[in-house]
């Protein structure tokens, strides 16, 4: 496994559509072993393939809506789609691309998507909350998307230290 440079929002590779995975080999799995290991030593939650300049659709999701005292389950996720979404929520999103800018996103409760594995066989998977919107996030970088593109509003120095946030987030849930 190796460590790669996550790209930032000035190079063009983010913007472009990544092509669909159609050879399921060596290759594949050493791109997935080291977007595991670079996703972990960056801390996130997610990481899509044009992240570290691979233009193939690519995506690493950490699901952390697991049961208390089991760890969280790593799930990878090649040429995802989405099959369903439901409900609403709207939240601060940041990215590994733009280091330190957060805003505000809406995006789906919940996500249930189909991808195949590293060896291409299909799954199905559902994720709610942090996962849907992780799912969301993920999946537009396939696309060309980063997520500021999507926000409602950037978020100010003075909301992100302050929990201003946090604070309008409770107010919407009551």
């Amino acid at each position: 496994m190796a460590l790669r440079n996550i790209l930032t929002k000035e190079q063009p590779a983010l913007y472009k559509k990544c092509r669909p995975v159609t050879e399921f080999n060596p290759r594949l799995h050493q791109l997935l072993d080291d977007m595991a290991e670079t996703l972990e030593k960056a801390n996130g939650v997610g990481l899509a393939a044009p992240q570290v300049g691979v233009l193939r659709r690519v995506v690493l999701v950490i699901e952390t809506n697991v049961p208390e005292g089991e760890p969280e389950k790593l799930l990878e996720l090649i040429n995802p789609e989405i099959l369903e979404t439901s409900g609403e929520q709207d939240g601060p999103e940041g990215c590994l691309s733009v280091p330190g800018e957060y805003g505000m996103v809406k995006r789906p409760m919940n996500v249930k998507v189909r991808a195949q594995d590293r060896n291409g066989n299909w799954f199905e998977a559902e994720g709610t909350g942090l996962t849907a919107r992780c799912f969301c996030h993920e999946f537009d970088h396939l696309d060309g998307i980063v997520f500021t593109s999507k926000c409602e509003r950037m978020l100010t120095e003075e909301e992100l230290q302050g929990g201003e946030v946090e604070a309008e987030e409770e107010k919407e849930e009551n």
